[in-house]
């Protein structure tokens, strides 16, 4: 078979097959050189520039000048319509012609009004076949490019803060002869040489593969096609030895991992899925067999506006089973920082969308590449028909390696999703043997399941597969020494994993990524609009929902709040609210949250909703103002407080910047002060605005006093102090401590004026409490992190994240720290601290840049935080007394209350789509097992539970009494119900 002598030096064999098939050497002989034939130039070629993203309709109107390939466009984010004039020569019927187009920005092929191709030189999407579609030699296509790359515009290195005056250019525009043949065989050698290298020399499959391929550049002539059937059938011996049944099989599914905004703003995403998933349905028109995944349902929402073609062909191939829809939620959302409601209705709204849009329900949720998973999750899954999970985040672990790839994930109630991290540890492989070999040899799951995923298709700034990188699967299939190869849908993988699951092992808690902890910081202003904004609808539905069981005329804004939920949950996408994000996007979000904000306060002020309130969703909600018969129909303010009364009292002192707290014991430790400002530097590895690195604690530093402290109150219901702290020559703190009468907690008001670079601001509370675990709130309740650092575990959550509250306490005392819109903790030994500001700059070279308010408090507390309120007392916190004048002659009225105090009534709202019908959600805060009893005032006729999407269980009616509605709950359980009037 083989010429002789037979060569045995395996590097000069290797080489000689890497260059017979290389794009740099020797191409006016090899076999790369030969996938082109002839070439001609464009008819001609016209363009015009814009500032703004218009629709086809309005591009193809506007005046085109002539230009030429190597002209410079621009400047950044600004668009390039092209209008290009074919003619193919008469000599090349019959021939594949494609048209070739290389440029630095991202490119759309538009033919007949309608998108066809995406083009991404990034992206390997560098042609458009133009044969299959020619009716005559003739043709003008239009080209849309955005001055921007698969990645933006990062000035220097990717995750730089773009270049905003970088100008983009057209380097190659012609037409060609594409030698498909030729390609074939290009694709059998690299997967061959692969073979060689990935395999190794003691792999003797991997000397056969190196054998076969050097004897195929022997018969391998390039400039005689007749030689490439031969080689290819060599080719073709060694790819059809076939596997045992044994062998592990890779389930590969195609994806385009598509950030919501990133390093480009909202608006690109548009264009980028549409780039994207028009490519996909080519590819699909072609390989009946090719399997795509897709998630988030805001961007199909997107697709469905600016491109109703092409999401008309997305349904056809939903409906034949290739393009599938996955994850079940709004964006893929941060896995830590939003709310237990918010994460709720991520799942509702995305959902909702696709069971409307397709007629089918999630079955799986995808969240590959967000910063950490919260352990409410698995109940949230559950109660969203969802128990699956996919990611594989957790690969990027910088300390500890996740032990698992296939396991159950156990969440904080006990509640279980089937969890699998792809093992070749990536959201876009390109269907290479490197990504096929990665997967079977990192599966740490050997012997307990022999299926994994492998998704491939470019990613992150969209792309998604290529024809190439499904010949490359098809190749190898099922070739002896690689794994088993199936296109595959996520419910056929999960469905293999589940029959095969007896041996699978357990992880319970929190998925805690050891990474990109500095996201729980990162751009405060979006944190903060995120807090608010939360709290905002969340009074709003309570209050309209009272609202309308006052005054059965009041008309329920449903589709005003569902567009201000939809904006919130877009900007709690993984790269907005973590703050890993360009100024651009920044300016979007912030912008959102404001008119969000004062869309919300509209609704008030027209009388649609409570304006008097304080809507604490926990023991007990009451009226405590109504104006019925105002000038607008309806009903016009309602107010919702709880009434909460201190068991103790707390000694304020002030001396200096010493605040001491005393509840019936000192609770700074001795020889320490508590509400110390510390500032550290904070130079990460390259993650600017991702990550804090552990070293920098060795770094810290306290600022100085600059204005004494000054008495602001002094008698009355209300004491307070102020001063003000320099911490450089360009940034201050100013600081107003307030102790109101009858509240538990210390008030810290601040303001800080904040220009620094790379550096951390924290404060520090050094506590009289000795504790192994620290407490925080997550959704829907709690978990506990140690406070020593024993293991390489333990040390890797020196920074982590929670809610509203953490707890430090021993037996019968403790102290909590509470915060109305901070996300970033660390609790060493006794000593408590929130992170307050960083000063990144990148992505964006102006994070945080600016004037912040915030406020946080400290509240000692005899018994356990649960007994003591701090749970209750941290949503005093953040929900506010909202003041609305009203008449005097408005009487109190009780709505809803609750018989245990460990019982949370966190949402009122109206169920989606059921006029009369209101949807309670209550969960168990305390993390016990508890009976209570959910009593109002409203005219309920039946109660039913629901699951969290408001589907009635028609096995589970609830009795409702004169006494209410009694309910029994696990810990951290979450009920929901079903409120018929």
């Amino acid at each position: 078979m083989y010429h002789l002598p037979v060569l045995k030096n395996r590097r000069t064999l290797l080489e000689r097959a890497e260059k017979f098939i290389s794009d740099i050497y020797f191409t006016d002989c090899n076999l790369r050189g030969r996938l082109y034939g002839d070439s001609c130039p464009l008819e001609s070629l016209a363009c015009f520039l814009t500032p703004k993203r218009i629709t086809f309709s309005e591009a193809s109107k506007q005046i085109f000048d002539p230009c030429k390939v190597g002209d410079t466009f621009g400047p950044t984010w600004w668009t390039c319509w092209f209008k290009a004039t074919l003619k193919i020569p008469e000599s090349w019927r019959g021939k594949e012609v494609h048209l070739l187009w290389e440029s630095d920005g991202e490119a759309m092929v538009w033919r007949d009004e309608q998108p066809v191709q995406g083009l991404t030189k990034e992206g390997e999407k560098t042609s458009y076949i133009l044969s299959e579609c020619l009716q005559d030699e003739d043709l003008t296509l239009y080209v849309e490019m955005a001055c921007n790359g698969l990645f933006g515009a990062g000035q220097g290195s990717q995750i730089a803060a773009p270049d905003p005056n970088r100008k983009f250019s057209v380097q190659r525009a012609e037409l060609v002869v594409f030698n498909r043949d030729v390609r074939e065989l290009l694709t059998d050698f690299e997967m061959l040489v692969d073979i060689v290298k990935e395999l190794g020399e003691e792999e003797q499959r991997g000397y056969q593969a190196l054998f076969t391929v050097n004897e195929m550049v022997n018969l391998c002539d390039p400039s005689d096609p007749s030689s490439f059937a031969k080689v290819h059938s060599l080719a073709g011996t060694f790819f059809n030895q076939r596997n045992g049944e044994s062998q592990h099989t890779v389930h590969a599914m195609g994806h385009c991992h598509i950030d919501s905004a990133w390093l480009w703003p909202y608006e690109e995403t548009i264009r980028k899925c549409g780039r994207s998933w028009v490519t996909v349905i080519r590819l699909m028109e072609k390989n009946p067999e090719f399997v795509f995944t897709c998630s988030q349902a805001q961007q199909f929402q997107w697709v469905k506006s600016w491109y109703p073609g092409l999401f008309s062909s997305i349904q056809h191939y939903v409906k034949k089973g290739q393009f599938i829809p996955v994850g079940g939620t709004w964006v893929e959302m941060d896995g830590n920082l939003p709310s237990g409601e918010s994460m709720v209705r991520q799942f509702l709204e995305g959902q909702r969308f696709f069971n409307k849009e397709f007629g089918r329900y999630c079955k799986e949720f995808w969240l590959p590449d967000t910063f950490g998973y919260s352990a409410q999750l698995p109940q949230i899954m559950q109660g969203c028909g969802i128990s699956n999970f996919l990611t594989q985040k957790l690969s990027w672990n910088l300390i500890n390696t996740f032990p698992h790839n296939t396991f159950f994930w156990e969440g904080l109630d006990g509640s279980t999703v089937l969890t699998h991290f792809p093992p070749g540890n990536s959201y876009e492989m390109k269907g290479k043997v490197e990504d096929l070999v990665k997967t079977l040899k990192n599966n740490k799951d050997k012997g307990r399941a022999n299926h994994s995923a492998a998704l491939f298709g470019f990613g992150d700034g969209g792309g998604g597969p290529t024809q190439l990188m499904l010949d490359r699967l098809r190749l190898v299939q099922d070739t002896n020494g690689l794994p088993k190869v199936q296109m595959s849908t996520p419910d056929e993988l999960f469905t293999r994993l589940q029959a095969d699951s007896a041996l699978l092992c357990t992880w319970a808690g929190e998925l805690f990524l050891e990474l990109h902890n500095g996201t729980y910081t990162t751009q405060a202003q979006i944190k903060r609009g995120n807090r608010q904004c939360e709290t905002l609808l969340h009074d709003i539905e309570i209050a309209s929902s009272l609202a309308l069981y006052r005054n059965n005329t009041f008309p329920y804004p449903a589709e005003k709040l569902q567009e201000l939920w939809r904006l919130l949950l877009l900007n709690q996408f993984h790269d907005v609210i973590p703050g890993s994000c360009i100024e651009m996007v920044v300016e979007d979000a912030l912008k959102y949250y404001e008119g969000e904000f004062l869309q919300l306060l509209a609704l008030v002020a027209k009388g649609s909703s409570v304006a008097v309130f304080n809507s604490l969703p926990w023991e007990r909600l009451e009226v405590v103002q109504i104006q019925e018969g105002a000038e607008k129909s309806g009903l016009g303010l309602l107010g919702i407080q709880y009434l909460y009364c201190s068991p103790h009292t707390i000694n304020f002192i002030s001396d200096g910047v010493s605040h001491h707290c005393v509840d019936f014991r000192e609770s700074i430790s001795d020889g320490c002060l508590g509400n110390q400002f510390v500032m550290f530097d904070d130079v990460p590895l390259y993650w600017d605005a991702w990550d804090v690195m552990d070293y920098h604690l060795q770094t810290r530093f306290q600022p100085l006093l600059s204005n004494p402290v000054h008495v602001v109150s002094s008698g009355g219901l209300r004491g307070s102090v102020s001063f003000t702290l320099r911490i450089s020559d360009k940034s201050t703190i100013t600081q107003e401590i307030i102790m109101d009468a009858m509240c538990p907690y210390i008030k810290f008001s601040t303001e800080v004026q904040w220009a620094e670079s790379h550096k951390f601001l924290k404060v520090e509370f050094p506590v009289r409490v000795r504790s192994p675990n620290a407490t925080y709130e997550i959704q829907f309740g709690h978990l506990q992190r140690p406070t020593h650092r024993n293991t390489s575990w333990d040390w890797a959550r020196f920074e982590v994240w929670g809610h509203k509250w953490a707890d430090l306490s021993e037996h019968n005392f403790g102290v909590s720290l509470l915060n109305d819109c901070k996300y970033g903790y660390s609790v060493h030994k006794n000593t408590m601290t929130l992170s307050l500001l960083r000063a990144p700059k990148a992505p964006d070279a102006t994070a945080d840049m600016g004037i912040h308010h915030f406020t946080y408090a400290i509240m000692p507390h005899t018994r356990s935080f649960q007994e003591a309120s701090v749970i209750q007392c941290a949503y005093n916190l953040n929900f506010p007394l909202r003041l609305i004048q009203c008449s005097p002659d408005t009487m109190p009225w009780s709505a809803f209350s609750v018989t245990s105090q460990a019982v949370i009534l966190e949402t009122i709202k109206q169920a989606e789509d059921r006029g009369g019908v209101l949807v309670v959600r209550l969960y168990e805060s305390h993390g016990s097992s508890v009976t209570a009893t959910l009593r109002t005032t409203l005219p309920v006729r039946e109660a039913w539970v629901c699951d969290l999407l408001e589907k009635q269980d028609p096995n589970r009616p609830v009795q409702v009494t004169s006494e209410g509605i009694t309910l029994d709950f696990k810990p951290f359980q979450i009920v929901s119900l079903l409120l018929i009037m």
